[in-house]
């Protein structure tokens, strides 16, 4: 979870000048709130998370408290293959998250039967990764969505129309999916280069190769 920091710094006796942070994680943001507390400088301090909703200092202490032990601070790797002779599908996925103060790795991948094109995998593939998401028990949060696949990303995002029928059941599955767990969905196009870990595995599933391995990153 993410916060920015809004707060009145007092120069002068009557004076005020107003001050805002980037986004933080909410233990950095924590941290940058006690500090310009500290200074005895700082006046309306608040909190504002990724919803628009403001918290002051007490409360966003104890919401870190209550959530550090949830996976969070989560970021999603997706990616699709297709096999024309056979119509399966590989679905890959990587997933980085924070649970406590360590961090984790997930890859995961699937095959996935009667796929009619390269197109529909890469949306199989997204919302293979939303029911991992589930299974960690993850809800009510901020995730970042990264892939090479800008027609499945643009259009979640709502940039771009989608035209194909079966492509539009799977957007309205993905959706559906990611209100049901609450996500605050960020969506990211990168590089294929960047997001070789996911289409390897994406690969792997169409050999045969079932992948689901969790990591703790050093």
């Amino acid at each position: 979870m993410k916060f920015r920091l809004e707060w009145y710094y007092k120069v002068k006796k009557n004076e005020k000048v107003q001050c805002s942070s980037e986004w933080l994680s909410g233990e950095l943001a924590v941290q940058m709130g006690e500090e310009l507390e500290g200074t005895g400088k700082v006046v309306d301090l608040y909190f504002y998370d990724e919803k628009g909703t403001s918290w002051i200092l007490k409360e966003v202490k104890k919401l870190i408290t209550e959530i550090v032990d949830d996976p969070h601070e989560i970021t999603v790797y997706f990616d699709g293959g297709f096999n024309k002779e056979t119509n399966q599908a590989g679905l890959g996925a990587v997933i980085f998250f924070k649970q406590g103060k360590k961090k984790y790795r997930i890859r995961a991948n699937e095959c996935f039967e009667e796929i009619e094109t390269n197109n529909e995998a890469e949306y199989a593939a997204f919302h293979y990764a939303l029911y991992i998401l589930e299974d960690l028990g993850v809800h009510h949060l901020s995730c970042e969505f990264k892939g090479d696949s800008q027609g499945v990303l643009k259009q979640l995002e709502g940039e771009w129309p989608c035209y194909e029928e079966t492509l539009n059941r799977w957007l309205n599955r993905i959706e559906e999916k990611m209100k049901e767990l609450g996500l605050q969905p960020k969506f990211t196009v990168i590089p294929r280069k960047d997001n070789k870990e996911a289409d390897k595995l994406a690969t792997q599933a169409l050999e045969g190769k079932e992948i689901f391995a969790k990591t703790l990153i050093l």
